[in-house]
Formats: structure tokens, sequence, C-alpha cells
């Protein structure tokens, strides 16, 4: 019979493996069943179609990009530590939450670019590094599901 044994440094480590790879599941595939849909109402369908004009034009205030800017240097840390492939994760959680926050989901759905243009503008620095640490491109594709 082999013993295998396990050290106790690797426990920790394989539980926050298994936690941060439950996480990219959850997010990448759990968004779409989050979105209750529109809510019934009796205004003409044509106020529906300039409330969704309205959404997909939406623009980032320079408080929001100064949030995701913070946002996103707090997580530089992680990142470097992590990889880029548990931070793309990260990227896509860090993300979800700041639109959330500020009701720009619809925003950032139709138009990923929407997070490079805010960050490019207030923080490009910080924005360089989360791509080199990721490996992408650009922001806009390092988020999925979304």
């Amino acid at each position: 019979m082999i013993r295998r044994t396990v050290s106790r440094s690797a426990v920790p480590t394989r539980v926050g493996l298994a936690l941060a790879a439950t996480a990219l599941c959850v997010t990448a595939c759990g968004s779409g069943g989050s979105d209750p849909g529109p809510a019934e109402s009796t205004t003409a369908p044509s106020s529906t179609t300039s409330t969704t004009a309205a959404s997909a034009t939406a623009t980032v205030t320079s408080d929001q990009a100064e949030t995701l800017c913070r946002d996103l240097e707090a997580q530089l840390s992680n990142w470097r530590t992590q990889g880029p492939t548990l931070g793309r994760g990260g990227l896509n959680i860090l993300v979800q939450t700041w639109a959330a926050q500020y009701g720009l989901n619809a925003a950032v759905v139709q138009n990923r670019a929407i997070v490079d243009d805010a960050t490019e503008e207030t923080c490009g620095d910080v924005r360089s590094q989360a791509i080199d640490l990721l490996e992408i491109p650009d922001l806009a594709s390092g988020l999925v599901g979304l």
C-alpha cells in the first residue's frame, strides 16, 4: 500500500485554488441568470427603446473612472502572485462589481471597451500594469461573460 501525505502548506494552497476556480466559474457561467429582465410597465414601447439607447451610450464619469482605477491598483499585487489565469477571473469580478455599483452593467455588456477608455484617460500606468500582468491586449479582451 502506497501512502501519500500532503504537507500542511499545500492544503491552504489547494483550498485557495479551488475557491478561486469556483469563483471564476460562477462569474463566467452564472451571469446569465442574474438579470431579472424588464419589469412590467404601462409605458409606450418607444420609451423602452430610448432607455435602451441611453444605456448603450452611457459614459463613465471621472469619479467612476477613479474608483475603477483604485480598485485595479489594489489588485495588482494579487495578480502578480496569482498569475494571469486567476487574475483574469479577478478582473471580471472587479469590473462586474464596479459596473453594478454605478449601474453601468448594460453599458459594459454592450461596449467592453468602455473600461479601457475610462482607465486610459484616468490611470494609464495602472491599466498598462494590469494588461501586462494578465497577459491580455487590453482590459476589454479579459472580460468574459459580460
